[in-house]
């Protein structure tokens, strides 16, 4: 309903985190209500300097990930500071951070002192590889190598390639957001939090779901398939009269309909191709047969048949149009936040929708420390020394 509380109000997050992964996790809590107090040391999170990219001075990188938050200063290395961290940190019911693993533990912020201080208080770590290797670079890049997944990445006659988004910061922020969520509920039923450590190199180890099914089943692991499914044929990137187009073919009665749409019933009709393992097995040449017969017509018309059809297809779009999509305004993806320095800035949307609406932008990006005053006095009683 229409001006309904949203389902993390009153729940507050301290947020001691930078860059991505984290800021990523925290964004999606204060996408669905939390109050996210992010706290920031006096130079500011990392990504306020990553550009270009800047809006009037501010890191386009940055504002794309810290919606929905407050920003306070504090010096951690100095005695105020670390007090009122700490002091933030009891007055919250979770805490979320992505320092080195150990650097928490050294700032009297660590996990198992302020759980001892509050056992209902929900504490996640994110890094690279888990709190025990405090050596290991806990960067997107690294654990998209170790991880595997750049080896199933790209073409067949190319170089290991990395996805074109941080997949392993992006989805170790999900991954912690959804245990969070998690132990807020147990924590109705207990009273008591949780200690939710995420890595990123595991969160890219859990995405290879079928692929890794694939290499216990055999033994071998499996190569780059560039743009086509590996055990699904035809199915990836065709060329046409005019560009290319994504063609999803996920059973024996599509690939019928297929066929009928191609005008190409030899093709329906060869042995080589008759069920998808036989298909799969053939790809290239099913490819190859295929491609002829996409030429005949341009992109737009064969997408007009293919949906007359039921066949699963779709264009390639670069980012304007995706933007630019009707879907992508019907379903909120693209909205205007007014910035404090930068105006009127546009961000993703929140990707569920609650109840048909979806979730509110209810606080643009914060400027650096623009919520210091206001924090410390509503959440602490007190202001900043000096």
């Amino acid at each position: 309903m229409a001006g309904d509380p949203l389902p993390l109000a009153g729940v507050r997050v301290l947020d001691l985190t930078h860059a991505l992964a984290g800021p990523y996790c925290t964004m999606l809590l204060g996408d669905l209500g939390a109050d996210v107090v992010k706290l920031e040391p006096p130079e500011g999170d990392h990504s306020r300097h990553w550009g270009p990219p800047f809006i009037e001075g501010e890191s386009s990188y940055f504002l794309s990930v810290n919606r929905n938050k407050r920003s306070v200063v504090l010096d951690l290395k100095g005695d105020f500071g670390r007090r009122a961290a700490i002091d933030l940190a009891l007055a919250s019911d979770v805490l979320v951070e992505n320092y080195k693993p150990g650097t928490a533990e050294r700032l009297g912020l660590g996990h198992e002192e302020l759980r001892a201080l509050k056992p209902a208080l929900i504490y996640a770590s994110i890094s690279g590889f888990g709190q025990g290797h405090p050596e290991l670079a806990g960067y997107d890049q690294i654990a998209q190598g170790t991880s595997g997944l750049m080896s199933l990445t790209g073409q067949p006659d190319a170089g290991p390639t990395k996805l074109g988004v941080p997949a392993g910061d992006i989805t170790a922020g999900m991954f912690a957001a959804q245990a969070v969520t998690a132990a807020l509920f147990e924590r109705e039923r207990t009273g008591k939090g949780r200690y939710v450590d995420v890595a990123l190199h595991d969160s890219l180890l859990a995405l290879l779901t079928y692929q890794a099914g694939r290499f216990f089943a055999t033994g071998e692991p499996p190569q780059k398939d560039g743009n086509f499914h590996a055990t699904i044929a035809p199915y990836g990137t065709f060329a046409t009269r005019h560009g290319h187009m994504n063609i999803g073919v996920g059973s024996d009665s599509h690939y019928q309909r297929f066929c009928e749409v191609l005008e190409a019933p030899e093709l329906a009709e060869d042995p080589r191709f008759r069920t998808n393992a036989q298909r799969q097995a053939a790809r290239p040449e099913l490819n190859r047969l295929v491609e002829e017969r996409l030429q005949g017509r341009t992109t737009a018309e064969w997408l007009d048949r293919l949906a007359a059809a039921g066949i699963p297809a779709g264009p390639i779009n670069d980012l304007a149009e995706a933007f630019a999509d009707p879907i992508t305004q019907e379903r909120a993806m693209l909205l205007e936040v007014q910035h404090p320095l930068a105006g009127a800035i546009s961000v993703v949307g929140a990707p569920w929708k609650l109840d048909g609406r979806s979730s509110p932008i209810r606080l643009p990006p914060p400027t650096l420390g623009q919520h210091t005053d206001e924090v410390l006095s509503e959440v602490l009683g007190r202001t900043l020394p000096g």
